[in-house]
């Protein structure tokens, strides 16, 4: 299979490519990502001479480089490209539109043409395996629940944020193209992930940098906002399930049994690092907060026999060592010194 990853040089896509490459021997990799802030080289420097990987510098919205990437062979696309961190979002919701939305029409588009050239007049006939194409989503699409419940396949979308908004638009068009072209189309919508490789403005990789630096640890209003965590890794094998049986048309939520407020997050990473809780500071929430997220995996452990295997408690221990050990990806990122291969 030669599968198309877009965004693979961010957090959760460099996560993805190390582990297909390494789970599926079969596979072969092209990797588009425009190397913005949050994609960056190093986090493939292990993969560079990997002979199934092949990097390719671009945008998803060039709809030339796309379709001329589509005309060397595409078995399979997964959609990482996407600007996702919501403060960002809320300062200028421009390349939100731009990235999350347009360039997964360019992509659609594409995928939906490669798919009438290769496969009309053979799908019935089963003489090639069909491409996939999978939207990979958030569970913010959904808003943002009360204190009980959680998000189903099935919960209607009420996005916050523009982040969130652009995300809920992409994920209908993706489901168009299937109802209108027969594309065969899969969204997946996960809970918050952690893990290595995360750029360091999201809570959990900054929170674990700036105590290690012993600055303080900015927390957003009350800090009782409740996210469900979900290890990259885990992550990882649930696309993989998705990517190979996968039902078209289908929406599966993915989450890690692992809420908890983001007060409880930091408290248990300066534990983990024997550091003092007067580093933690509350600072005035950010808008359109959403109070909790909880996702109910029960359709994706039910069809394709996928549930976490990582604990939070083990999966955070593992991923503060991570950023203690690596700690020279993470100053150059935050000192600005990371350069990316253009």
């Amino acid at each position: 299979m030669k599968l198309l990853v877009t965004g693979g040089a961010g957090f959760i896509g460099s996560n993805f490519i190390r582990y297909i490459l390494a789970a599926r021997p079969g596979v072969s990799v092209i990797n588009l990502d425009k190397l913005t802030y949050a994609g960056n080289l190093e986090n493939l420097a292990d993969l560079a001479d990997h002979p199934r990987h092949a990097f390719i510098h671009g945008d998803i919205c060039d709809r030339r480089l796309v379709g001329e990437i589509f005309s060397r062979g595409v078995d399979a696309v997964i959609n990482f490209a996407a600007e996702s961190h919501v403060d960002r979002s809320i300062v200028d919701a421009s390349p939100f539109v731009e990235t999350n939305v347009r360039g997964t029409q360019v992509l659609l588009d594409a995928a939906a043409e490669y798919w009438r050239e290769r496969f009309d007049g053979q799908a019935a006939a089963g003489a090639e395996r069909p491409v996939i194409f999978v939207q990979v989503s958030t569970d913010e699409v959904y808003g943002s629940l009360g204190p009980e419940g959680r998000f189903t396949e099935e919960s209607p979308l009420k996005p916050s944020s523009p982040y969130s908004a652009s995300k809920a638009a992409a994920d209908l068009l993706a489901l168009a193209y299937h109802r209108t072209h027969g594309l065969p189309v899969v969204i997946t919508r996960c809970s918050n992930n952690y893990g290595p490789y995360q750029f360091p403005e999201k809570l959990i990789p900054l929170m674990i940098t700036s105590a290690l630096e012993d600055k303080p640890l900015p927390v957003y209003g009350d800090g009782l906002n409740v996210r469900d965590w979900l290890h990259v890794e885990d992550h990882c094998r649930a696309l993989e399930l998705v990517l190979f049986r996968g039902r078209p048309g289908e929406i599966y939520n993915i989450g890690g049994h692992g809420e908890r407020t983001n007060l409880e997050v930091v408290r248990m990473i300066l534990q983990l690092l024997d550091k003092p809780e007067s580093l933690i500071r509350f600072v005035k929430d950010r808008p359109g907060h959403d109070r909790r997220y909880a996702i109910d995996p029960s359709k994706i452990t039910r069809e394709l026999g996928w549930r976490p295997r990582h604990t939070f408690e083990e999966g955070l221990a593992a991923t503060v060592e991570w950023y203690r050990q690596n700690r020279s990806w993470w100053e150059r990122i935050k000192s600005g010194a990371a350069r990316h291969c253009r």
